[in-house]
Order: C-alpha cells, then structure tokens, then sequence
C-alpha cells in the first residue's frame, strides 16, 4: 500500500562504534533514501555510497532496492585486511 509508514533501521559501524538508527519512512523507499533519512552521512562524512557496499541483513542489495518494514540497512567499510590472512597470521602467531 502506498503512503504507509514503515520502520526501518540504518546501521553503521567503525572500529570504535556501532551506530544504529531507527527511522520511520513512507512507503516505498529505497535503501538510498532511507541512508539519506537517517543522518549517516553528515555523521560519518567518511561513507562513500559510490565505493562502498550496502546490503540488507548481511545480504548485499544496490540503492535502489526497495525497502520493506522491519528491514536493517548496512552500510559496510572496506575491511583493512583480508579475513583469510588475518586468519593466517592468527595461527601463526598461537
């Protein structure tokens, strides 16, 4: 239905912090608008949506999809290392 208000979440993470904002927003939204609608990106002006991923509930999804109620936003930052060599050198050192 059109018009309808649903809830959503925005979540975003640094090294230091985890940020999750609930928003209310209509219905239909995309992932974009709802970025948008949270304050992210004056909060953290480090977040580039052109490089950088964003996905719903671990599953990565472009800006435009469409979001629905209930739905968490992530945003996610370019990883410093590669999981697979962190890994590596973890056992190396134990």
């Amino acid at each position: 239905m059109a018009d309808e208000l649903i809830d959503v979440e925005v979540a975003y993470a640094t090294e230091q912090q985890q940020v999750v904002i609930q928003i209310q927003t209509c219905n239909p939204t995309s992932i974009l608008e709802a970025i948008q609608a949270s304050g992210l990106l004056s909060r953290f002006p480090e977040i580039n949506l052109h490089s950088q991923k964003t996905g719903i509930f671990g599953q990565l999804a472009e800006l435009s999809q469409t979001v629905h109620h209930g739905d968490r936003i992530e945003i996610y930052r370019p990883l410093k290392i590669n999981p697979m060599d962190a890994r590596r050198q973890k056992a190396r050192n134990n």
